[in-house]
């Protein structure tokens, strides 16, 4: 039985380009994982190891791996940065207990930071801040401090200082020990030496030192009514204040470095022990019944209770399907049988893996508190729980956001189809915000992604992991339809030919829903016109039919349905009948509703060096863009916009030539607003000659 206090469940997140996954190899090596560092600019760092990884110089899928540092396992999920990507990180952090929040010492705190930070937020997880990359040209760490502040609306505690910054930056200052750690030039992460404090930091680091203590002391009354009384609190007092408190979440350890470089990576180690809180820390997850509502119960980190995991992650390499699981609590060995309760299928546990990024290590059993990988599991799914048969219980589940874009693709020869249907099939079982649907009609593969990076990726992986020689159709916006009028009208469907006959009459308001809202069905018939073992069906036959809107064939979003009166007959009226006065009632209402069509709307966050921002702003004004504010920065100005995914594709390459390959952008999926006519108009008839071709 492991000590699993001394277990760390940590992710790294941040933007693209703060440093995340230098960030882990670094740790990597500290911890003696790995002897030679690999770098994300050569293509060669540990965790990012697939072809498009390496290739980009991003981070595409998470990836895990354990390692020890000070006698404490450290299971570490280097997760992506790229809005296209917010996927992994969102389901990352749904089973970690801590994560280390990186932030580039320039670049501060960017877009994708801030939707990072805000899922960590709903999941509730503890974080330390790991100040990144102050050797480079216009660091700031007490800039990035006020923007963790002011933009994140974070409560920074700041445990070290830097010693220079930019060329100069030799070291850090650790307030909780007052001393310095200076580093070398030989770039040797273990060539540092801990000295007195440079005499010209010695008042900053006291002020700063005050200010930590007096935040940490706010945790224990006793302690800080002792220090107000003039007693200075002893470094363990102060270390459990701290862990307390970013424990609840009321302030984030904030550090500083250049990974890079190999300096500051230790303080921040020895902040995740000191820290982020252990499995038996965190509160326990909710277990639901198969409807998705809360038992009450809850899967308790504890060996001897019934084994519970949550399956995050799914991945295919060469040695087969891996699904990646948390154990929430209990244990598993090796040819034990579990079952999955959303398909309420068991499944034998063949062979059991700890991860080292892609290489792995044989187990011969998991306990709660360890992330570990099960090779060759049939029907799982991201998101499934997996449990003891006799004990079955549900974790609450992930939700995954829907798609805002598609592309059409089709294998360029016959055989290639069958390959491509495989192995899109993988690829859907590894990432759930990748969808695929099959148009009946056309017989075309529509693939649906969160943006135009994430669909390029998924095509690029079709074309060179699996081999398959694809044509691409040009990417089609996601819109939808709504109304705009309310609407009161009466449909009686009446069908008579011999036998029984159907019989069912509805009258009805249809109404706008607020914007968000989906779908609303009401009833407020009195009196029994219409049965109440009716009104499901009658709710039922709306709910379908709103699959498919009349303007342009695209599903309908935000309307309220409220049932008000109707008629029945004893013998003829039946569920069916009521279901299909229903469908019928909305082809004859709708278009009488103020139909409209409505678009996408993509928060945009653009980076521009300052001599280009009056191209990047007429060019957003061009594409229909609301300009929502500019922040100037040191290095350049972000503007944040709002604009219509179906003007944004492309924008890249475009943003590359105004800015001199200088500007970048990212975007993610906001609201739905109205389409102009003119784009409207172009749509619908569009949709028009689609359904003329069928």
């Amino acid at each position: 039985m492991t000590d699993l206090s001394l277990y760390r469940n940590i992710g790294i997140f941040a933007h693209v380009d703060a440093g995340k996954t230098t960030t882990t190899e670094r740790i990597l090596k500290l911890t003696g994982k790995i002897h030679k560092l690999g770098e994300v600019h050569d293509g060669a760092a540990t965790t990012d190891f697939m072809e498009q990884e390496q290739e980009r110089g991003i981070t595409i899928q998470s990836a895990a791996t354990t390692c020890f540092w000070n006698d404490h396992r450290f299971n570490i999920i280097d997760t992506p940065g790229h809005v296209d990507f917010t996927i992994e990180v969102y389901r990352s952090l749904k089973v970690l207990d801590g994560g280390v929040g990186v932030f580039c010492g320039s670049g501060g705190v960017e877009p994708q930071s801030e939707t990072n930070w805000r899922y960590a937020n709903d999941s509730e997880v503890a974080r330390i801040i790991y100040v990144n990359k102050l050797d480079r040209m216009g660091a700031d760490f007490y800039r990035v401090v006020d923007q963790v502040k002011k933009v994140l609306g974070a409560n920074a505690l700041i445990m070290t200082l830097p010693i220079g910054i930019e060329d100069d930056f030799v070291g850090i200052i650790d307030l909780m020990e007052m001393k310095a750690w200076i580093w070398d030039e030989s770039g040797d992460p273990m060539k540092y030496e801990i000295v007195d404090i440079p005499a010209e930091y010695q008042e900053k680091a006291e002020e700063y030192r005050e200010m930590m203590v007096e935040t940490a002391l706010d945790q224990d009354d006793d302690l800080m009514e002792k220090y107000l009384e003039g007693e200075q609190p002893s470094i363990e007092d102060l270390k459990r204040c701290i862990r307390k408190g970013t424990i609840a979440l009321d302030f984030f350890p904030t550090y500083c470095g250049s990974a890079f470089k190999n300096k500051g990576v230790q303080p921040m180690l020895n902040g995740v022990v000191n820290y982020l809180p252990s499995p038996t820390e965190v509160k326990p997850q909710p277990e639901v019944d198969l409807e998705g509502n809360a038992t009450g119960e809850f899967a308790v980190v504890d060996i001897d209770k019934p084994f519970r995991a949550l399956a995050f992650k799914i991945m295919d390499d060469r040695f087969g399907a891996l699904t990646f699981i948390r154990v929430y609590s209990g244990k598993l060995n090796k040819g034990d049988t579990i079952l999955n309760t959303f398909t309420g299928k068991t499944e034998r546990i063949g062979r059991l893996v700890e991860m080292h990024a892609d290489d792995r290590i044989e187990l011969d059993s998991a306990q709660a508190g360890d992330i570990v990988a099960i090779v060759g599991m049939k029907n799982v799914q991201t998101g499934h729980t997996l449990c003891d048969p006799k004990k079955p219980a549900t974790l609450e589940p992930m939700v995954f956001p829907d798609p805002v874009i598609s592309i059409a693709v089709a294998p360029k020869d016959k055989g290639g189809s069958e390959k491509m249907g495989i192995a899109i099939g993988k690829m859907v079982q590894e990432d759930p915000s990748f969808r695929v649907e099959t148009d009946e009609d056309s017989g075309e593969t529509i693939l649906k992604g969160m943006g135009e990076l994430h669909l390029d990726i998924k095509v690029d992986i079709l074309k060179r992991t699996h081999g398959i020689e694809l044509e691409v159709g040009k990417p089609q916006v996601a819109y939808r339809e709504t109304i705009t009028q309310v609407t009161e009208d009466s449909y009686t469907h009446k069908k008579q030919s011999g036998g029984s006959g159907q019989f069912a009459k509805i009258d009805y308001i249809v109404e706008p829903g607020e914007p968000g809202s989906g779908y609303e069905f009401e009833s407020k018939v009195t009196g029994g016109n219409v049965p109440r073992e009716y009104w499901p069906a009658v709710e039922k036959g709306f709910k379908l039919s709103m699959e498919k809107g009349v303007l342009a064939g695209y599903p309908l979003l935000d309307i309220k349905v409220t049932l008000i009166d109707g008629g029945f007959h004893a013998v003829d009226s039946s569920a069916v009948a009521f279901e299909i006065a229903s469908k019928a009632a909305y082809r004859q209402t709708i278009p009488k509703a103020g139909p409209q069509l409505i678009e996408p709307i993509m928060k945009v966050d653009v980076f521009t060096p300052d001599d280009h921002v009056g191209d990047v702003i007429g060019d957003l004004n061009r594409r229909r863009g609301m300009i929502k504010s500019q922040e100037a920065g040191i290095t350049g100005v972000r503007i944040k916009a709002d604009c219509p995914l179906s003007e944004m594709f492309g924008y890249i390459g475009d943003l590359r030539t105004m800015t001199s390959g200088r500007g970048q952008f990212s975007m993610e999926f906001s609201h739905y607003l109205p389409c102009p006519k003119n784009v409207a108009d172009e749509v619908i008839k569009e949709a028009q000659e689609r359904n003329a071709k069928k």
